[in-house]
């Protein structure tokens, strides 16, 4: 799918040819003397066009329009949100007619307008194809996104860029969140890694079996050995600053099926486990928007990524582990692994000598109970790094909510039998997941993103989210000029046209 940005107003909006034309309109929106204003003014005037958001009225080969549909929709108060929602319903509202090219016309668009209407154009167009032959494939090629002025169209670049490499890497991580356990497993997530190394100031290490053993990650190994897929350590670099830069690294769960093990989840939504690999999902998605984007930066993703399975072989409860930290585990429940993998992550981690470490994770049901569907959870030792990233949920539109971390619900990790157990009983579940995770991170700041509410969906609407590619996008283009004052960024070859792959084979 091509985005485009140009300087229309409505008379040019409306001699555009393309299959439909999409108008935003706010309740501030005062009509002048063109074609579309009018039809605005006779809609308002009759009472078909109120300012509730999202109400559409669709008009069929209006005379003076080029496109044969025109949608007019209201925004509300123009808030971002209501954006989101006016042109989720309005894409949705065209599936039917299958267009293969639109213009969608705005007043004006702050950043997260701009974000929110052609996530919302992306999202909604979306169509899963890989493992289902008989789907119909998204026909939508060309979307403009017109703007009234030239100073609002110079002004909107930056943003628009921004936009298109969002809607890439949501795109990525959607896709691969989606594919069945058998179409995604950890080779596969390696090799589009190694392709995504490929592309400029990126590179990738991938670490097998063998190599994983000599590091002494006992405990992600052990998650492992009951699947006779091999496991897979994966090493992204972005470097778009000096060596001298420290980086942030990337931490994502990668358990491509989690069947829980031994302590076997019940056969009802187990299908879901699939999804159990969106935290690595979001972190490649991450990759391929710095791709883009060629922000001043260093980043570092990780991605331990393996199956779980009740095999010959499997991890047992009461197993205890070593992790590469030195530390052992207690493996009380096979199902909590995620956290085994991981704490092997966050240690190698250190070896990069970090600004700050953020994992990633589908980590804990606690937290779906905790927050529901709406809001990641977020937890932090570092107020600094917790504001920053609740800050930059919210400018995404892919919010967060943070939880404590007091050091009395470390009590319920305690063993008898090694220096940890892996859970600490159903209270504050999600919590004493964190704790767990916060051992192996003591010695950089650290946050961990529990996404199990927030990474897919489920019933009718059945699929991954790909999120939170959004809040991490925002957070680290945020950290570009206080890590770097004098950015060296390369600029993109176009400001104003980008692709936006849907799939990546």
């Amino acid at each position: 799918m091509n985005f485009e940005l140009k300087t229309l107003d409505l008379t040019a909006a409306a001699s555009l040819k393309n299959d439909v034309l999409i108008v935003l309109v706010s309740a501030a929106f005062k009509p002048a003397r063109d074609t579309v204003s009018g039809l605005i003014a006779q809609a308002r005037k009759s009472g078909d066009l109120d300012a509730t958001p999202a109400k559409i009225l669709s008009l069929w080969r209006a005379d003076g329009v080029a496109a044969g549909r025109v949608l007019l929709v209201s925004t509300g108060e123009g808030h971002a949100r209501q954006v989101r929602q006016a042109v989720t319903a309005a894409v949705a509202s065209l599936k039917s007619a299958a267009p293969k090219s639109l213009t969608l016309w705005m007043e004006e668009a702050s950043e997260q307008r701009l974000h929110a209407a052609t996530q919302a154009v992306a999202d909604t167009s979306y169509v899963y194809t890989a493992t289902k032959p008989t789907a119909k494939a998204n026909l939508l090629k060309r979307v403009v996104l017109g703007l009234p002025t030239v100073s609002q169209t110079k002004a909107a670049k930056s943003d628009f860029d921004h936009a298109c490499a969002l809607v890439a890497g949501v795109a990525l991580a959607k896709e691969w969140g989606n594919r069945p356990a058998n179409h995604a497993t950890p080779s596969m997530l390696a090799k589009v890694a190694q392709t995504l190394g490929k592309k400029p100031r990126l590179r990738c290490e991938v670490l097998g079996p063998d190599q994983i053993h000599k590091l002494g990650m006992g405990s992600f190994a052990a998650v492992a050995q009951g699947s006779r897929e091999p496991m897979r350590f994966i090493v992204l670099h972005y470097n778009g600053a000096a060596k001298s830069v420290a980086p942030t690294v990337l931490v994502g769960k990668g358990i491509t099926f989690d069947t829980g093990g031994i302590s076997i989840k019940p056969a009802a939504g187990m299908d879901e486990m699939k999804f159990d690999m969106c935290g690595a999902a979001s972190v490649l998605g991450t990759f391929e928007a710095l791709a883009q984007l060629q922000p001043a930066i260093n980043v570092v993703g990780l991605i331990p990524t393996c199956e779980n399975m009740p095999g010959g072989q499997a991890l047992k409860p009461g197993d205890v582990v070593t992790s590469m930290s030195g530390q052992t585990i207690e493996v009380l429940n096979t199902d909590a692994e995620g956290r085994l993998i991981l704490c092997d992550a966050l240690t190698y981690a250190k070896r990069f000598k970090p600004c700050a470490v953020i994992d990633i994770a589908t980590l804990t049901g606690a937290c779906v109970v905790s927050l529901g569907h709406v809001r990641s959870g977020l937890f932090s030792a570092s107020d600094e790094l917790a504001h920053a990233l609740q800050a930059a949920g919210e400018a995404a539109l892919d919010p967060c909510w943070r939880l404590p971390l007091d050091d009395e619900y470390a009590e319920a990790l305690k063993s008898n039998f090694a220096d940890v157990a892996n859970v600490g009983g159903r209270d504050g579940g999600a919590i004493t997941a964190a704790k767990f995770l916060q051992r192996f991170a003591k010695d950089y700041p650290w946050a961990h993103l529990d996404i199990a509410g927030s990474a897919w969906k489920s019933g009718a609407a059945k699929g991954a989210t790909g999120r939170p590619v959004g809040l991490l996008l925002h957070y680290l283009l945020g950290t570009e000029h206080k890590r770097q004052p004098k950015p060296t960024a390369v600029e993109p070859k176009s400001a104003t046209r980008r692709r936006a792959p849907t799939r990546l084979a």
